[in-house]
């Protein structure tokens, strides 16, 4: 195996400068036969997607489904990494400057889009580096210029070519070229071209003994230069410390099998190439099954069909991964996870799992923002519900502890802002439940009332039989008559008729009735009518 021969070691960091978010990235893979190194720096304002990191993760995509040295397959993972950004640029336009190195740890090619950079380094001298794609670059290839001072120009940022250019997108690929041992490559963003000159890269480049000990000093030198604003930075350096060297007696082996595979294929080609066909329309019908489910789910988004339009987007997913189109596995992949987000968010808000739904509904809240292929309001409102029902869930456990602290007043008071949170959310479910809870307290209140209002009244009735103790019977007929209509007002008859007797003991006592009238009275009884005049005239003169 090539790497088991050689010896390539890989160091790197990448730091914001003086902003508070880094728009760089750096990655690489180091596979069995081959390698790749990509380093990338965004150019655009969004802060929710990294342009830089989806162009390194894009191409890194496509090398391990299929490592190449091949400078057409390497230009098209380019050109995959610039589509997916312009595919993906809803809020503004995502841009990227990007810098790649690929080698089968013999040779190299490198590419570059934009001023990302690439030093190559030699028996102790700069050896070549990377052309920017930039009006200062041009100005110095027409002479206008000295090209040491392109790092400096005012117009160094202004980029002819980067990945998500609106059209006419053409990177810089180079053609084979030798590695030897000792050989050291330099990876940067535009942050690190501008503060470290190629003497000063040199420099550091002479000294170190690791890569490690490169990119530290590079650092070093950077921000010894104390300028006020340091941009975003990423250096990553790559020491060949040996090459993989290729054996002669292999390559006129691999020319011997050439020569006899061309031998075969003149002789059985009509069936390589019916094989060919074949597998070509395959792959057509799962472009078309691929195209055509991912139609499907977007209508059913329109209708707001999220179950079946995740089905649907599953299965044009599956169909981007049997024909290995990276560009629409990370398309129709988003897609995916924002359906799956809404409809996890539904079956947790259908449980009344509401904070859990919430949680799912903004996170494709965010994802949906700026994109035209997903309802934002219809999420947006989702988020709203959610939050609204939280809040009334919240309002009835309060009013359930509060009820259960006997608080009763603050128990209603909670519910009735629960409730009408409720009516106003059409939450009828929660609306019936809060009323029912409502009730309780009501009745709870009002038996309370009716306790404390019959105590009131049989207060009051004790003071009235204190009154008529002492004979203070004015006073005891008030108190029996206040008492009297305590317990009307509640509802105790029995209590009613017995003040009422009460009341006509007292009156009784405070208005006795004469002897003498008395006496007539028991007198005349026997003697019939003329006895009832007589008492009659009697109970007058008495009441004289």
């Amino acid at each position: 195996m090539r790497k088991d021969n050689s010896e390539f070691k890989t160091a790197f960091l990448s730091e914001a400068g003086t902003f508070i978010n880094n728009k760089d990235y750096f990655a690489f893979i180091e596979l069995d036969d081959i390698a790749c190194w990509v380093v990338a720096h965004g150019l655009d304002s969004d802060r929710e997607v990294e342009s830089a990191e989806m162009a390194v993760r894009s191409i890194l995509g496509n090398f391990i489904n299929n490592p190449t040295m091949s400078r057409m397959k390497i230009k098209k993972y380019m050109q995959e990494a610039h589509k997916l950004l312009q595919e993906e640029s809803h809020r503004v336009r995502l841009k990227a400057s990007l810098a790649l190195v690929v080698t089968n740890y013999t040779k190299m090619i490198w590419a570059v889009a934009g001023n990302a950079k690439l030093y190559h380094f030699r028996n102790g001298r700069l050896n070549f580096k990377s052309k920017d794609q930039s009006l200062a670059q041009l100005m110095a290839d027409e002479e206008e210029i000295p090209e040491s001072q392109i790092e400096e120009h005012e117009e160094r940022n202004n980029l002819l070519n980067y990945l998500g250019k609106p059209y006419d997108f053409k990177p810089i690929v180079s053609k084979k070229y030798q590695l030897t041992d000792g050989d050291v490559m330099v990876l940067g963003t535009p942050g690190l071209s501008e503060g470290v000159n190629s003497v000063e890269m040199l420099d550091t480049i002479r000294e170190a003994k690791e890569p490690e000990d490169a990119v530290d000093t590079l650092e070093d030198v950077l921000l010894s230069k104390q300028k006020p604003i340091v941009n975003n930075y990423t250096a990553a350096t790559i020491f060949v410390n040996k090459t993989y060297k290729e054996d002669p007696k292999k390559k006129i082996r691999i020319i011997k099998r050439i020569v006899v595979a061309l031998v075969i294929f003149a002789l059985i080609g009509g069936g390589a190439i019916v094989y060919k066909v074949r597998t070509a329309a395959k792959t057509a019908e799962s472009v078309a099954s691929m195209i055509e489910q991912e139609k499907n789910g977007d209508a059913f988004i329109q209708d707001g069909d999220y179950p079946k339009a995740l089905k649907e987007y599953s299965e044009a997913r599956n169909a981007a991964v049997r024909i290995k189109d990276a560009v629409h596995m990370k398309l129709i992949g988003k897609k995916y996870r924002i359906t799956q987000l809404i409809v996890d968010g539904d079956t947790a808000f259908k449980d009344g799992d509401y904070a859990k739904a919430l949680s799912k509904y903004e996170k494709a809240q965010k994802e949906v923002q700026g994109r035209k292929d997903f309802n934002v309001k219809e999420v947006d409102g989702k988020v709203n519900t959610s939050k609204s029902l939280i809040q009334i869930s919240n309002w009835m456990k309060e009013g359930d502890l509060k009820f259960e602290k006997q608080d009763y007043a603050g128990a209603k008071s909670t519910y009735e802002k629960a409730r009408k949170a409720a009516i106003a959310a059409s939450f009828t479910d929660g609306e019936k439940e809060i009323k029912a809870k409502l009730d309780e307290t009501e009745e709870k209140m009002s038996t309370i009332e009716k306790e404390k209002r019959q105590l009131d009244g049989e207060k009051l009735e004790k003071k009235g039989d204190k009154s008529y103790a002492s004979q203070d019977f004015k006073k005891a007929i008030e108190s029996y008559a206040t008492a009297q209509e305590v317990y009307q007002e509640i509802g105790m008859l029995e209590k009613v008729l017995s003040m009422e007797r009460k009341i006509t003991k007292a009156e009784e006592k405070l208005n006795p009735i004469p002897k003498e009238g008395a006496e007539a009275n028991a007198g005349a009884q026997p003697n019939g009518p003329a006895a009832s005049g007589n008492a009659d005239q009697a109970a007058e003169k008495g009441g004289k």
